[in-house]
Parts: structure tokens; sequence; C-alpha cells
């Protein structure tokens, strides 16, 4: 999953989701460095990541992209959800995904030096461009793709990816529908070991 379905899955617990959200930055056990809640948030990211990973109807959006992208469908997969997740907002939350966004953003803001400096360094471009909101719209997905794929150097082509998620947007947002109504109850019971 992408930011914002990590973000949303750590409830309404602040340190969790800072930890969720900076967890790719995070290497190793530097995680015990962070304080406990958000170490905890970090490792809830990590077991996110394992469940999504080795799910069956993860692998098979992942499979309707693999033979274009290799390796990239599973980075290109949880973009993909992103949008669905974002798209589909007012069907998981009461609170706006506008409201939502500017309200994380404050928070990272407040909780400035604890962030790791790569996430430091992109955050200024996320609060100007609000990442998650964008998510919603296609052309938000397109320049999330775009800017993925520039930093692969153009190897990805993930740029392009927008034609597949046009082509079957049905298929991808019923497997998104599925896999998150899973993905959301082992997240809830993750929550309740830690």
């Amino acid at each position: 999953m992408n930011y914002l379905a990590h973000i949303y899955l750590s409830g309404e617990d602040p340190n969790l989701t800072i930890g969720n959200f900076i967890a790719d930055s995070v290497k190793g056990k530097k995680f015990m460095e962070y304080p406990e809640r958000v170490a905890q948030g970090i490792v809830l990211h990590r077991k996110i990541d394992s469940f999504t990973d080795t799910h069956k109807i993860v692998r098979k959006s992942t499979s309707r992209l693999f033979p274009k992208y290799g390796h990239y469908s599973s980075v290109i997969i949880d973009i993909f959800y992103d949008h669905f997740l974002a798209s589909n907002w007012v069907s998981y939350s009461e609170t706006p995904l506008q409201t939502y966004s500017l309200d994380f953003y404050t928070l990272l803001e407040s909780n400035y030096n604890m962030l790791p400096e790569r996430i430091q360094n992109f955050l200024p471009y996320m609060i100007k461009d609000n990442w998650l909101l964008s998510y919603a719209s296609l052309e938000g997905i397109g320049k999330v793709l775009s800017g993925m794929n520039r930093r692969t150097n153009n190897k990805s082509k993930m740029n392009l990816a927008v034609i597949e998620l046009e082509q079957f947007y049905t298929d991808f947002e019923k497997e998104f529908t599925l896999f998150f109504e899973d993905l959301k109850g082992f997240t809830e019971k993750e929550m309740k070991k830690l």
C-alpha cells in the first residue's frame, strides 16, 4: 500500500500514524531509536506490507501489469490502490479528504524534527501539491507515476501505467475493494497486539 492507505490504517493515533508513514525511510533495527508508539507504527507498516505483498488479490492485480512493468508492477499497484481509496474516500471516512490531508500535513510539520531526512526533504513538495488529495484523480495519479518514473531514470516506464489503470479500471477497483476489507481486518487485529 502507498502513503494514504498506511496513514488511514493507523486510525486516530498520531504517533502510530507518523511511524506508519515514515517506515520506508527507517531501515533495519533503527526503528528502536524512535519513541515506542512511533516504533510500533513502523512495525505495523512492515506487517501491512508483508500482508499486501502475499495477498492473492494483490497478486492478481500485479500480474495484469507484470508483462509490461516487471518488478515495478507491485509499486504501481500500491499507487493504484491509493487512488481507489482516495476516489472512494466517502465510503471510508466521514472527514473530507481535503481536511484529512491538511490535518496530516500539520501533524508532520509539528513533528518535523522526528522525520527522517528523506521525508523532511520531500515534505514541502508533498504539502504544496497536496499529494494525498491528488491521488483521487487520474491526473494526480499520472503525476505520481511520472515522478516515480523519473526516480528510476525512466527505466520503469511507470508513467505509462495510467493506460492500464483506465483500461482495467473496474477490475482494479473491485480487487482493491475486496482486498482492502481483508487488510482492514488484518490491521485491526495487529493493532490490538501492539
